[in-house]
């Protein structure tokens, strides 16, 4: 007896064992089997041979399937019993046999008895029920399923979380990211043992699937069944939720994954210390510089971090591998100031506008730096005394720091940071030396370069550049730092500041130049400046623009009064004497008698007079109650009243002309030739020969004058 189709199983002595109530084919192996033979089953035994007409016996099932000369058919039975196990034994008969009496030449149909085939174990049959219920049977089989699941999830989301990624989260995530954290790290530092545990856990499931899917169905549906539930249902929808949730479902399913790590443990441990030895110990995702910064960029749309953050992070990093060579400023493209220069008004004007706060200063040539000088040592310092640059370098004593060129702009961020630029390999050879220079550092530092273009000496030192802790910030930062007094916003490139209006103070050196008759100092001409533009009304910015006040005060306005000869006064404007012009004492004392009573009082610098005298009309002139007379020397500013209107027609004439866009053309081109038109009609009238006469007639006040005004001044009182 053999089995023909799954279904049926054989134990070690050749007992068939099948499930009860099953429908299972068998195959019978013997003599003589015919269409009309019939088989059933007992569960008595007895002898091969035994009538079992009387026995408990199953339905007779007829055979099929008849092998050649009657040797082997086929039966399809289905057994049922009482208890959970019983055995079965065959009994088989011919239905319809044809009898027949030779004597009485007589035949007849018969059905011949059943016979017992014995209890030999190859014909016995174990008929077996299942340990569980169908239904306990489908819930076991769920069950399993979820368990692969979760193994097979926990291991792809276990392992995909990074030993370094966890202790991040454990530190700076969000409070259920650091309690999850914390809660996995100690079973993800064991990670061979981890992987090891849920791979045999997972293994097991899945054979105990199999086995029960394979109990209740049989052939290509239970390989379609199992198939679709360990991989769909087991495998790729567990693992794609564990890939993004792992963190979540590993710390809430901690206790199953301990629980599987112990049951497994005596083969999982075993092969993890084998894998440790063989791959080493796993210490997690390690970032150099680059990968980093790369890190940085490509996350950034999915992070909270700003374009400038991303900036300074990846301007940090790069910090090691850039040198002060790639951020410094050429010595040509440095301003400097030579050790023999004066600090003169040109030279305080140019240091100004330049807007730094520390200028080498150098010897000879430019690579030759001596010192440095500092813009704050320079508040004490009078453009009037023009002293040598190399009084006030030797008086401060300003030493020079310098690094090498292929230095690291992080260890010259830490050397600016701690001060110590000071230490350095070589020096320039100079001329002039410093005495007892002290230990301060600075924030700024000359770069130097071995030199060995040349064969005919040895290599030497040269000074190539600077470099200042505002471009290693910078270099941090990724980004240029322009401040108020900026005048560029990179040296190398010479790319200028578009908001840079400082003021350019050169001009009143041309105020001074420019005069015929006197000469004054720059600071004087700028104080006059300032004065008229902001403190006499007619001056105001809203009546003459500066551009053209500084073309009045080019022209020949400036005068010097010498002081009274022989009692003879020099009267500045009579009491009662009509005047077009203006005046403001820039320089020494006058007096002033005001009114009948003949009030008196002195004025001093920035005083000034006649004011009306400049806003009446042509045919009017200002007749003063007053008479101003020097008292010594006196410097003045004296502004006609042509000249002044002439000045506010200019500047109607500057505002009016406008660009395209609506903005003021500057004082050059069409509007400069402009002006210089109108205020050249009266280049006569204020030429040096005039200015000459008017000053021979403040200065030829004669006595006559004086005694009628002593005699008025009798009479009245």
């Amino acid at each position: 007896m053999s089995a023909v189709d799954k279904g049926v199983s054989y134990e070690q002595n050749g007992v068939s064992t099948i499930l009860a109530d099953n429908a299972v084919p068998i195959r019978l192996f013997g003599q003589h089997f015919t269409n009309q033979t019939v088989v059933r089953f007992v569960r008595d035994v007895k002898s091969r041979g035994a009538d079992c007409d009387d026995m408990d016996a199953t339905d007779a099932h007829p055979v099929s399937h008849i092998g050649p000369n009657g040797a082997s058919a086929i039966i399809e039975i289905s057994l049922s019993i009482n208890q959970s196990e019983e055995f079965f034994f065959i009994c088989v008969r011919e239905n319809n046999t044809e009898r027949r009496r030779k004597s009485y030449n007589v035949s007849w149909v018969v059905d011949m008895p059943w016979v017992h085939q014995g209890s030999d174990p190859w014909i016995t049959i174990k008929v077996y029920e299942r340990m569980l219920p169908l239904w306990l049977n489908i819930v076991f089989i769920v069950f399993l399923l979820l368990l692969s699941g979760l193994f097979a999830g926990l291991t792809l989301g276990l392992l995909a979380l990074d030993r370094t990624d966890l202790k991040i989260l454990a530190n700076t995530g969000s409070e259920k990211e650091r309690m999850y954290a914390k809660t996995i790290l100690p079973l993800r530092t064991q990670g061979n043992y981890l992987l090891c545990s849920l791979v045999l856990g997972n293994v097991l499931i899945n054979s105990s699937l199999t086995i029960l899917l394979d109990d209740l169905t049989t052939g290509l549906l239970a390989v379609t069944f199992s198939t679709i539930g360990i991989v769909i249902f087991g495998e790729i929808i567990p693992q794609a939720f564990c890939s993004r949730h792992g963190l979540a479902i590993g710390a809430k399913t901690i206790l199953i994954t301990r629980l599987i790590m112990i049951l497994t443990f005596p083969l999982s441990y075993v092969i993890s210390v084998i894998l440790d030895k063989v791959l080493g110990e796993e210490i997690g995702i390690v970032y150099n510089r680059e990968k980093l910064k790369e890190l940085v960029k490509i996350t950034i749309e999915h992070n909270d971090l700003e374009a400038d953050e991303v900036n300074i992070i990846s301007g940090a990093l790069e910090l090691k591998k850039k040198t002060v060579e790639h951020i410094m400023t050429r010595l040509e493209d440095t301003f400097m100031l030579p050790l023999d220069g004066e600090l003169d008004f040109e030279t305080l004007n140019e240091i100004r506008k330049q807007g730094y706060s520390r200028i080498p200063i150098y010897d000879g040539e430019r690579r030759n730096i001596v010192t440095i000088l500092f813009t704050k040592d320079l508040m004490f310092v009078d453009p009037d005394d023009k002293i040598p640059l190399k009084t006030l370098a030797q008086f401060y004593n300003n030493p020079c720091y310098y690094v090498f060129s292929d230095t690291t702009l992080d260890i010259v961020f830490k050397e600016f940071k701690e001060c110590n630029i000071l230490k350095c390999h070589c020096f320039p050879t100079v001329k002039f030396t410093l005495k007892n220079v002290s230990a301060q550092k600075g924030h700024m530092a000359f770069v130097q370069k071995i030199n060995t273009s040349c064969n005919e000496r040895d290599p030497y030192c040269e000074t190539t550049g600077l470099v200042t802790l505002e471009d290693v910030i910078e270099e941090l930062i990724q980004a240029e730092i322009v401040d108020e007094t900026d005048m560029w916003t990179d040296n190398r490139n010479k790319k200028r500041t578009k908001q840079h209006h400082t003021k350019d103070f050169s001009k009143f050196v041309e105020i001074r130049n420019s005069q015929k008759t006197i000469y004054i100092s720059p600071q004087l001409a700028l104080a006059a400046f300032q004065y008229l533009s902001t403190g006499v009304e007619p001056f105001r910015t809203a009546h003459i623009s500066e551009g053209v006040l500084h073309r009045i005060l080019k022209k020949n306005v400036l005068f010097k009064i010498r002081g009274t000869k022989d009692l003879k006064p020099c009267f500045l404007y009579e009491s009662g004497k009509a005047t077009d012009s203006f005046t403001l004492i820039l320089e020494g004392r006058v007096e002033v008698n005001v009114g009948k009573e003949g009030l008196q009082y002195e004025a001093g610098p920035f005083s000034y007079f006649a004011v009306p005298a400049l806003m009446l009309n042509e045919d009017t002139n200002f007749t003063p109650d007053y008479s101003v007379k020097a008292t010594g020397d006196v410097v003045i500013l004296r502004i006609r009243r042509p000249l002044y209107q002439a000045a506010v027609q200019a500047t109607i004439m500057e505002r009016s002309k406008k660009d395209e866009n609506g903005k003021s053309i500057p004082h050059d081109s069409y509007i400069e030739k402009q002006i210089e038109d109108v205020l050249g009609k009266l280049e006569p009238e204020f030429s040096a020969e005039t200015a000459g006469k008017i000053l021979s007639e403040l200065e030829s006040s004669d006595d006559s004058v004086s005694s009628k005004a002593q005699s008025t001044t009798s009479t009245e009182a």
